[in-house]
C-alpha cells in the first residue's frame, strides 16, 4: 500500500479521498488554487502546496506543476478525483512517465472511451447494444445536419470529448440544428480542447441508469450493481440513488455483463462507470463510460458497504480485487440529493456568495457505515465562499433506509434540517421532489422535472394567514432581540420597556410582506395591522389583523436558544427564524418559509428605464455577442452568450425593441447584476 498520494483535485471530493488515506495511514498531499488557500480539503491534508490564481487552467488543469510538487514531495501516486485532469491520458501518462501511480485506468483505456465516437465503435465491436446515431469522423455542419435529418428529430448533439452534461443539445427540429450545433461545439472546445460531437436519436422519455465497475490488474473484472441517475436539470444529475427502481434481477445481470464486457474490451483497471440509456420496454443502450470515480458513488457504498476509495487505492497499489462477484450483495436503498448554491426558479442558474449560515442535519461525514444512515460528503464550512470559478456544488446529501420509501422519509427529513444562507440553493427544490408524485411514484425519466413542474418550481403564491403572523412575530421578536442593550431590564421605569408598553393608546404598526421570490411591487404584498399588549414578558403580545378581516392573536412569546416559541391563538408553535436583510427564513414549520419584508417608499417600480436593461444573471465572461448597437429585434431572440461556472447561458430578447449601447466585448468578465446592454422599445 502507498505511504503518502497526492490528491489533484478540490472540494468534497478532495476530502473524501484524504478522510480514507487518514484511515488507511496514508499521508496527503493537496494542492490549491488562490481562491481555495483556505479551503477546507487544504486544511484535511498533511500538506498542501499553491498552484496558480483562481482559473483551473493556471491551477488544476497545469500537469506540469501537479507532477513537480508530486515528485518534490515523495508522493507515490496521484487521485485525480473526477473532474480536471481525471480522465486526461496525457497527464495519467506523464505521472507513469515520471514513476508515480495515476490511481486510475491505463491512459489507453482513458483515450479509448474518452472520445465517445471511438467508445462507441468499441462497444459495438465488443456487442454492447448502442443507441442508433453518426459518430463519425467527418464533421461538417452540412453532413451532421443530414444525418439528423435521416434518423429523425429529436435529435441529441452531444461533444465527443465530453461529459457531465457539457457540450450537450437536444435538437427538437432541423430549423433549430444549425444555432444548437455552433453552441455546442463552442462549450465542448472550451470545456475539452475538443468541438467534435456525435449526433443520436434523442428517446423521448429514457431512464439513466449506470453501472459501477471495479477491475484489477490480473484481469478480474466485477460490477458493482446500479444507480438510476435519472433525476436531472440541464442534462445534468440531481437525484441518484441505488439500487435502480424497478430493476428486475435478469436485468440486473444483462446490464452488469454488458458493463464488464465494455471494460474488459479496452483493458480496464480500477473504478469506472459504464452508462445506459434504458427504455420502459427493457431496452438499454450504452451511452457513454466515465473512467474515474462518479460524483454520486456513495449510493452505491451505502448499499454495499463497501469504500470504493479503499478499493481504488488498493488495486491501484497492486493488489487483487477485494471480493469476488459472486460475494456481493445489496443491502437496503440509499438516495444522494446534490446540493448546490444554483435558483431553480431563474433556469438553475448558479449562484455565488459566502456561506454566512450553514447548519445541516446531524449526519456523519465520509463515513460508510449504514448504522449511520444520513451522511454528508462536503468540501465547505460556514463562512467560506462558493466562487464563479468552480461547480457549485455545496455537499452532497446522502441516506440510507431499509428500503426506497424509508429512505425518501429520510431524505425528506433531512433536507428539512438543512439551513444556508447568504446564497441561493435548492434546498426547497430538493424537498418538493422527495414529495413529487412520479418520483414518490418511481415513473422515472430525464424528463421528470419538466414534466411536474408546476408542483417542483411553483409560481411564488400568497402567504397563508398562519405563515404571515408567525412571521410578524418573529421579525418583532428578532427586532427587539437585536435591539441596542441600552436600556436597564430590571428598571421600573416603564418608558425602558420595549415590548410596547404606551401610556395611552396600544403601540400599533403596519408591517407588508410578501413570499419571497415575489416581484417587489404593490400587488405582492399582503398587510398586517399589529397591536402591541405589554405584559409580564419582555415579548410583547401580539394581535394581529389581516387585510381580509381575520384576527390572530400571538402570545407567550419568549426565546429558548435560537427558537421562538409561543401560542397562535391555542395553537403552540416553536420555530428558529433568521434575518437576512429585508428577508425572513422560518425554520421548523413544515417547510422552510421564506417572507420578504418591503419598505413602501423603498419599493421602485420594474417599469421605465430599469427594465430596458439586460443584466448578467451572474459573474461569467461574454463569449459571444450576436447583435449590434441600433439593431431591431424581435422578442426571444438571442442576444448575447455568457459562459460562468462551465456552461453557456444565452441572454434572449424579453420583447420587441431596439439594441442600444453594447458596452462589453467579447471576452469580457462581468461580475452579476452589470448591465449588458440596453433595449429600447
Amino acid at each position: 500500500m502507498f505511504t503518502k498520494i497526492l490528491i489533484a483535485n478540490r472540494g468534497e471530493i478532495a476530502c473524501r479521498i484524504a478522510s480514507t488515506a487518514r484511515r488507511l495511514g496514508i499521508q496527503t498531499v493537496a494542492v490549491y488554487s488562490d481562491a481555495d488557500a483556505q479551503a477546507r480539503h487544504v486544511q484535511m491534508c498533511d500538506e498542501a502546496y499553491r498552484l496558480g490564481p483562481a482559473p483551473a487552467r493556471e491551477s488544476y488543469l497545469l500537469g506540469d506543476k501537479i507532477l513537480e510538487i508530486a515528485q518534490a514531495t515523495g508522493a507515490q501516486a496521484i487521485h485525480p478525483g473526477y473532474g480536471f485532469l481525471s480522465e486526461n491520458e496525457t497527464f495519467a501518462q506523464a505521472a507513469l512517465d515520471a514513476g508515480i501511480k495515476f490511481i486510475g485506468p491505463p491512459p489507453s483505456a482513458i483515450n479509448a472511451m474518452g472520445l465517445k465516437a471511438e467508445s462507441k465503435r468499441l462497444m459495438h465491436e465488443a456487442g454492447v447494444p448502442l443507441v442508433p446515431g453518426y459518430h463519425g469522423a467527418d464533421q461538417s455542419p452540412e453532413l451532421l445536419a443530414q444525418q439528423a435529418q435521416a434518423m429523425g428529430f429529436p435529435v441529441l448533439i452531444k461533444a465527443s470529448a465530453g461529459g457531465g452534461g457539457k457540450g450537450m443539445r437536444i435538437v427538437q427540429s432541423a430549423e433549430e440544428f444549425a444555432a444548437a450545433l455552433a453552441s455546442c461545439k463552442r462549450e465542448a472546445a472550451a470545456s475539452f480542447g475538443n468541438e467534435d460531437v456525435l449526433v443520436e436519436r434523442y428517446l423521448t422519455r429514457p431512464r439513466h441508469i449506470e453501472i459501477q465497475v471495479f477491475a484489477d490488474s490480473f484481469g478480474e473484472c466485477v460490477y458493482l450493481f446500479e444507480r438510476d441517475c435519472s433525476v436531472q436539470r440541464r442534462h445534468q444529475k440531481v437525484i441518484e440513488e441505488a439500487p435502480a427502481p424497478g430493476m428486475t434481477q435478469e436485468r440486473r445481470a444483462a446490464m452488469g455483463a454488458a458493463a464488464v464486457a465494455a471494460a474488459k474490451a479496452v483493458g480496464y483497471e480500477g473504478a469506472g462507470t459504464v452508462e445506459f440509456i434504458a427504455e420502459p420496454d427493457g431496452r438499454f443502450y450504452f451511452m457513454e463510460m466515465n473512467t474515474r470515480l462518479q460524483v454520486e458513488h456513495p449510493v452505491t457504498e451505502m448499499i454495499t458497504g463497501l469504500d470504493l476509495v479503499e478499493w481504488q487505492l488498493r488495486i491501484a497499489s497492486g493488489e487483487p480485487l477485494p471480493l469476488k462477484q459472486e460475494a456481493l450483495q445489496i443491502h437496503g436503498h440509499a438516495i444522494e440529493a446534490r446540493i448546490y448554491a444554483e435558483s431553480p426558479e431563474t433556469g438553475f442558474l448558479p449562484s455565488t456568495g459566502t456561506l454566512n449560515h450553514l447548519r445541516t442535519p446531524h449526519a456523519t461525514q465520509f463515513v460508510v457505515d449504514i448504522s449511520h444512515p444520513v451522511r454528508i460528503d462536503s468540501g465547505v464550512r460556514e463562512g467560506d465562499t462558493i466562487s464563479p470559478f468552480y461547480d457549485p456544488m455545496i455537499a452532497k446529501l446522502i441516506v440510507w433506509g431499509s428500503d426506497r420509501n424509508a429512505a425518501i422519509q429520510r431524505m425528506a427529513n433531512a433536507l428539512h434540517a438543512y439551513e444556508i444562507l447568504g446564497l441561493k440553493t435548492n434546498v426547497d427544490f430538493l424537498g418538493r421532489l422527495m414529495t413529487s408524485k412520479p418520483f414518490m411514484e418511481a415513473d422515472l425519466d430525464t424528463g421528470l422535472i419538466e414534466r411536474d413542474r408546476a408542483h417542483l418550481l411553483p409560481e411564488p403564491a400568497a402567504l397563508d394567514d398562519t405563515v404571515l403572523s408567525l412571521a410578524a412575530a418573529a421579525w418583532i421578536a428578532l427586532e427587539q432581540k437585536h435591539a441596542p442593550k441600552n436600556a436597564d431590564p430590571l428598571s421600573a421605569d416603564p418608558f425602558d420597556k420595549r415590548n410596547g408598553w404606551r401610556a395611552t393608546l396600544p403601540l400599533e404598526r403596519t408591517l407588508q410582506m410578501s413570499a419571497a421570490g415575489s416581484l417587489p411591487t404593490p400587488s405582492a404584498w399582503q398587510e398586517l395591522i399589529v397591536s402591541y399588549s405589554a405584559g409580564r414578558s419582555a415579548l410583547p403580545s401580539l394581535t394581529l389583523r389581516h387585510t381580509k378581516g381575520t384576527t390572530t392573536c400571538i402570545g407567550s412569546l419568549q426565546w429558548i436558544g435560537e427558537h421562538l416559541s409561543g401560542l397562535a391563538g391555542s395553537q403552540a408553535f416553536q420555530l428558529r427564524p433568521l434575518r437576512e436583510a429585508d428577508t425572513l427564513h422560518l425554520y421548523g414549520l413544515p417547510g422552510h418559509q421564506a417572507v420578504r419584508v418591503f419598505d413602501p417608499l423603498g419599493v421602485r417600480s420594474a417599469q421605465g428605464q430599469e427594465a430596458s436593461r439586460l443584466t448578467a444573471p451572474m459573474p461569467g465572461k461574454v463569449i459571444a455577442v450576436l447583435v449590434s448597437p441600433g439593431q431591431t429585434v424581435k422578442k426571444g431572440e438571442p442576444l448575447l452568450v455568457m459562459e460562468a461556472m462551465k456552461m453557456e447561458h444565452t441572454i434572449h430578447a424579453p420583447a420587441d425593441g431596439k439594441v442600444g449601447e453594447l458596452p462589453f466585448a467579447v471576452g469580457a468578465q462581468v461580475q452579476e447584476g452589470a448591465a449588458l446592454l440596453s433595449l429600447q422599445s
